[in-house]
């Protein structure tokens, strides 16, 4: 998919000013392009410029220009909302049909659709007024990420096996000591690893230093070995899939849930952005602050990470326990 293929000039101007001026990802820029791509193929057809049996991943947006965006509306936009929130198959590629998208997937797009018209008004003043000013957002429903336990991490890391066990440990090692997005590990180089810590390639592109415990760097040294032998196709990727090509997202997602069913977890319950959780609320737990840690997950708002701080239930019943008034009983 390429969006320059696929977006009228208003769109493609757009998204390539998130490109090269904003310096988002390419993974990013591809996000805003299908939420916007389709918030514009549900416009045509309610303005009933495509029949209304129409498909919707059959319609072409490349007509879309200045004067069709300029007319949009509140109404349109809660309109699309609800259609989001009843309508919309959940998962284009499921084996059982669900619609409705949570309250989370319509804020996303929402704010593709805000930032869409912010940059129509403010930076490439096509638009004076932004008619979507006043759209208010989905709330989504903040829900405590999911975690693995101590034992449980130890048990996924006992489990690894197959053909590519040294490979496989190390992945598995980075996700529970550095807790590292999954598109950052698949992006990563032999020339980011240093004796005590890896060059990171986060969001919007960001670097940051990750530090490594003795484990990770003994098992990012054991897998190096293992590498060596290997004619790669990528000679720069550091974790290379069957094929000697730099591994993917949906490569490294496949194995994790492997693993977790190796080590007899729930792979429905877990998944490799919860190896992520799992290191945050590991190192939290064993007094890493919060600051430090918004470092170590490269987040950019400390909100983000101080999700983390409401997780350990211990520590919330030993602050209970040491309000001076838990032992108070009135006089009877």
């Amino acid at each position: 998919m390429d969006y320059r293929d696929e977006s009228p000039q208003i769109l493609r101007d757009y998204l390539t000013y998130h490109e090269t001026i904003k310096g988002h990802s390419r993974a990013t820029v591809d996000e805003y392009f299908l939420d916007l791509r389709n918030f514009f193929r549900y416009l045509k057809i309610e303005r009933g410029l495509v029949p209304r049996s129409a498909e919707l991943d059959d319609i072409s947006i490349m007509d879309v220009d200045l004067d069709f965006v300029s007319k949009v509306t509140l109404a349109e936009v809660y309109d699309y909302l609800a259609f989001l929130s009843r309508d919309k198959a959940k998962y284009t590629k499921a084996r059982s049909e669900e619609y409705g998208l949570n309250a989370a997937s319509r804020a996303r797009k929402v704010s593709s659709i805000r930032g869409f018209y912010k940059y129509l008004t403010v930076k490439a003043k096509l638009l004076s007024e932004n008619p979507v000013q006043d759209l208010d957002s989905p709330r989504p429903k903040r829900a405590l990420p999911r975690y693995l336990t101590l034992e449980e991490s130890q048990r996924l890391l006992q489990s690894v096996d197959g053909a590519h066990k040294e490979r496989d440990y190390c992945i598995l090692c980075i996700f529970l000591n550095c807790g590292l997005r999954i598109s950052e590990i698949a992006g990563l180089n032999l020339s980011d690893i240093r004796s005590d810590h890896l060059r990171v390639l986060g969001k919007g592109n960001k670097e940051r230093i990750v530090y490594l415990n003795d484990a990770t760097a003994q098992a990012i040294n054991d897998y190096l070995l293992v590498r060596k032998t290997i004619a790669a196709v990528d000679r720069t990727a550091l974790f290379l899939s069957s094929r000697r090509t730099r591994v993917t997202r949906e490569g490294l997602h496949a194995m994790v849930k492997k693993s977790l069913l190796r080590a007899g977890l729930d792979s429905e319950k877990y998944s490799a952005h919860k190896l992520r959780h799992t290191a945050a609320t590991l190192m939290l737990s064993s007094g890493v602050d919060v600051r430090t840690l918004q470092e170590i997950l490269g987040h950019e708002n400390l909100n983000t990470t101080q999700i983390y701080t409401h997780i350990d239930n211990s520590e919330l019943r030993l602050a209970a326990q040491a309000n001076p008034l838990s032992k108070f009983e009135p006089e009877r």
